[in-house]
Parts: C-alpha cells; structure tokens; sequence
C-alpha cells in the first residue's frame, strides 16, 4: 500500500475523461509560462534602456562640468510629459556628496555618442536637498520658474 492518498498515488492507467482535463491544464500551463515569458523579455529591455539611459546621463554630467565625479544624484521625473527626464546633481568641487556646492543639471533626449542634451539647471547650497526655494543661479530652458524670484 502506498503512503500517499488516492489521488495522488500513481495509477496503472487512466481515468475516464482525465486525458481531456490534462490538455486543458496543459494548455493553460503553458500559455501563463509564455505570457510570464514576455512580460520578463518585456522588463528586462526595459530596464537595459533605461540603464544605459542613466550612463549616458552621468558620462553628459561630466563633459558638461568637466569634473570626472562618480558620486552623482539621479531623479528621473516620472510624468507623461517629461518623456525622460533626468536631473543630475553632483559637487562643484572635489568631497563629500552633498558637502560641497552642488550643480543640477535636467538632461533630456536621445542619446548620441553617448551623452544627452542638458536642457538647463541650478546651484544648490552644500548639505541642501534639491528644494525649489534653494535654488539659485538657474540657467538655460530649465532654469525658467524653478529659481526664487
């Protein structure tokens, strides 16, 4: 005798009917394994776009300030207008992150040769969060309404 219950022990052949209801499990099984198959292709290309997106945002920082910082500040605005765009802040000079006087810079567009359009930014005062009311010296198309007047 064996230590599983009826339905789970084996069986020397098949239930009447059975066979339909396994093609039909089958089929289902099968189908939820190919919808979860796209959808991690789907998020994987995804997030690759993205990354690469934020890698050329961070190498557009440096060319722009001339400064070769690796501890830089991404916010990336999620709305259906901004269609990516990125705000980089980093140190005006050489410490600690947030320790010096930083420069934000909102970069927008496609990538070429591996760097994106700075649309424009702002200073922030040392150990500031990036606060509209903090911000100073803003320039370029970015800079319009986002600094104290």
């Amino acid at each position: 005798m064996s230590p599983l219950p009826e339905w789970l022990a084996p069986r020397e052949e098949e239930r009447r009917g059975a066979g339909n209801v396994r093609l039909v499990e089958t089929t289902l099984l099968l189908l939820l394994a190919l919808v979860l198959a796209i959808a991690t292709v789907n998020d994987v290309a995804r997030q690759s776009h993205v990354n690469h997106r934020l890698i050329a945002d961070l190498d557009t920082w440096r060319s722009y300030t001339g400064h070769s910082y690796h501890n830089l500040a991404i916010e990336q605005e999620i709305t259906e207008t901004s269609r990516h765009r990125e705000v980089v802040c980093g140190n005006t000079s050489p410490g600690a992150p947030k320790e010096r006087t930083q420069l934000c810079l909102v970069i927008e567009g496609p990538q070429r040769a591996g760097r994106r359009s700075v649309l424009g930014g702002w200073y922030l005062p040392p150990k500031a969060e990036d606060l509209r009311a903090l911000r100073y010296g803003c320039f370029g198309e970015a800079g319009e309404g986002a600094c104290p007047r």
